[in-house]
């Protein structure tokens, strides 16, 4: 069903696979990106676009009000490439912020323009200790110490404001590890890989699909259970845009 989507972090690694997807559906897309260059390359695939800085409250309402979205798509990260003299700490730090701050300021957006679904990228390497594999009931890891306890910080909170609330649908991703392109390796890697399209893929299939709550999104065969995912969204691990495994 053809319907009007908000991609927020249109211009990222998943977004670039997820745009194409959605606008071939007949969804009407807007995409945010942070730079006047992000909108460029959203513009140049046909769908709307804005710039906009997820953590200037008033603006990513301003965004989200003027596009009236039913669907909101979550998927910015704070994680930059080889040019970011940062420490690893400090990048760790930093998406974790936007993961706290972030999502909190588009729920609240979502929230004041009537949004009915959110769906939010999450990661699939946050559950507490245990022997693989992992399934969705499985508590996160929130006894986690040192810089694993930063990446925690963020995930938590990003998927307590998705789920725990009623006034939208709320769909949690638990991506495993990307590979394939614009990610850091061209390879499966880790213990729960998965393919950047087939990722996009998972979030353009929980726009009509799904029952809200939490999904496992990696290859099979790892240390994540997929089933629901295959079950309840009909997702594909091996899906890519161009029609090849």
């Amino acid at each position: 069903m053809a319907t009007k989507v908000f991609v927020a972090g249109a211009s990222g690694v998943i977004g670039r696979s997820l745009v194409p997807l959605l606008r071939d559906a007949g969804h009407t897309v807007t995409g945010t990106s942070r730079t006047a260059e992000g909108r460029d390359k959203l513009e140049a695939l046909g769908v709307g676009a804005v710039v906009v800085d997820v953590f200037d409250a008033d603006a990513l309402k301003e965004a989200v009000w003027t596009a009236s979205p039913d669907v909101l798509i979550h998927q910015l990260t704070d994680l930059s490439g080889d040019h970011d003299s940062a420490s690893p700490e400090e990048k760790s730090r930093r998406n974790a912020r936007l993961r706290r701050v972030g999502t909190a300021n588009l729920v609240a957006a979502a929230t004041a323009t009537g949004v009915r679904r959110i769906i939010a990228q999450s990661i699939g390497w946050a559950y507490a200790p245990k022997d693989p594999p992992f399934v969705e009931t499985d508590p996160l890891d929130l006894e986690a110490t040192g810089p694993r306890a930063i990446t925690l910080s963020g995930i938590v909170p990003l998927e307590g404001a998705i789920l725990d609330q009623t006034a939208f649908e709320g769909v949690i991703l638990r991506y495993g590890q990307l590979y394939g392109p614009g990610t850091w390796s061209s390879e499966p890697n880790g213990a729960a890989p998965l393919h950047v399209e087939a990722a996009a893929y998972g979030a353009f299939l929980a726009v009509d699909h799904g029952q809200p709550g939490v999904y496992n999104i990696a290859d099979p065969g790892g240390a994540l259970v997929i089933d629901k995912a295959l079950s309840e969204l009909g997702w594909q691990p091996d899906f890519r845009l161009g029609g090849q495994a």
